[in-house]
Parts: C-alpha cells; sequence; structure tokens
C-alpha cells in the first residue's frame, strides 16, 4: 500500500509540475506571437496604412480584443480547451496589431531593451511568487484596488494631460505589476497543486498562462515609458 501511495502521489506531482510548466509556456507562445505580430505591422507600410490611415479600424481592433479577453475569462468553464487555446491565440494575434503602434512612437532598439528589462523583472518576481513560503492572498485586494484606482487616474490624465499625474501613474503601474506577477504566480500555483492533468485542470491553467500574459504586456508598457527612446 505504502508503494502504490507513494507512486500515486509521484504521479500527482509530476502532473502538477506540467501544469505549472504549460502555464509558462503558454504565454510565451502568446507573447511570441503578439511579438512577430506587431514587428510585422512595423515591416509592412501598407498594414500601417490600414491600421493607424483612420481612428475607425484601430478603435474597433481595441474594442474587440477587449471584448475577447472579457469573454475568454468569463466563459473558459463552460467552452473546450481547443477553443479556449484558439480565443487565447487569437487575443495575442489582436493585441499584436495594436502593440505595434509602439514602433511609431519609440525607437527600435530601446523597445528590445526595455522588452528584456521586463523579462527579468517578471521572471524574478514570478519566482518569487512561485517559491515563498509568505502567504501573498492578502496582497490580493490591495493590488485590485489600486489597479481601479491606476485605470480611473488614467482615463483621468487622457483628458488633464498633467505630465506629473502621468509619471505618478507610471511608476505606480509598475510597481502595481510587479506586485500582480509575483500575486498571481503564487495563486496559480495554489490552484493547481496536487492537481492530475485533464480538461478543466488545462483550461486552469491557460487562464493562469492568460493572466500572467497580461501582467507582462502591462509592465512592459509601463517600463516602455520609463526607459523607451522616442523618435
Amino acid at each position: 500500500m505504502e508503494n502504490n501511495y507513494s507512486y500515486s502521489g509521484s504521479q500527482v506531482q509530476i502532473s502538477e509540475m506540467t501544469l505549472v510548466k504549460n502555464v509558462y509556456l503558454w504565454m510565451c507562445v502568446a507573447l511570441a506571437v503578439t511579438g512577430i505580430t506587431a514587428m510585422a505591422v512595423d515591416a509592412s507600410q501598407s498594414l500601417q496604412e490600414i491600421l493607424f490611415g483612420g481612428r475607425f479600424t484601430f478603435l474597433v481592433l481595441l474594442i474587440a480584443e477587449v471584448a475577447l479577453v472579457i469573454y475568454l475569462s468569463a466563459r473558459i468553464a463552460r467552452m473546450s480547451f481547443a477553443s479556449a487555446m484558439v480565443s487565447f491565440l487569437v487575443y495575442s494575434f489582436l493585441n499584436g496589431l495594436t502593440l505595434s503602434v509602439i514602433f511609431l512612437a519609440y525607437t527600435r532598439t530601446s523597445i528590445a531593451s526595455t522588452f528584456f528589462i521586463t523579462g527579468g523583472t517578471f521572471a524574478v518576481m514570478s519566482l518569487y511568487g512561485y517559491f515563498t513560503k509568505k502567504d501573498l492572498s492578502s496582497w490580493g485586494n490591495i493590488l485590485l484596488m489600486a489597479l481601479v484606482g491606476l485605470i480611473i487616474a488614467s482615463i483621468v490624465n487622457i483628458f488633464w494631460a498633467n505630465s506629473t499625474l502621468y509619471w505618478i501613474v507610471t511608476y505606480a503601474g509598475v510597481l502595481i505589476f510587479v506586485g500582480l506577477t509575483a500575486y498571481d504566480t503564487h495563486n496559480i500555483k495554489r490552484l493547481l497543486a496536487g492537481q492530475e492533468i485533464n480538461e478543466t485542470t488545462q483550461k486552469v491553467a491557460l487562464l493562469g498562462a492568460l493572466t500572467l500574459y497580461l501582467d507582462f504586456i502591462n509592465l512592459f508598457l509601463y517600463l516602455l515609458r520609463i526607459f523607451g527612446d522616442r523618435k
């Protein structure tokens, strides 16, 4: 009986590690799709004219990607894993189209260097969130309230255009998404602890990948405000 129990426990542990690895694999695939799409737009004058020639096309893309990520987050439990994965990849593609606008504002060198800075920061905080023995659950409400405040301040500053508020929002955004990276990693580990691989847990892992993908993208955009060299 002890041998069977040990074997079963080992299998569950392997399944858990596989699910965690899949979280980062799917996140990296989505980031690759976003990056390749953005660079393809940057390399094509005709695509830039289609996307940025008028506000209507770009606005439709923004609305579409926001609607898709809300739909995916809300409906993933009722979707098949294959449908959820396709939706995630479509979202990362749409995000690549809209994020290509950064190539119009910043130099390629500064975008690349900021991406590596983001990668390093994300890796450190994700490792902390995964291996820390501290309970980070108390961070959730604090970070959520901070994120709501950040969104409100960002909307206000669209109309106010205050440079001081712009930089406050920028540095606050970096701190918030650094914290969210650790918190979300910790939460994903908790949700996948002791789980076997099946359709349901695969979708939980995919939703975790989406969450970390959004943390990475937002952290990158706020760091780009600080380290990016404008054209």
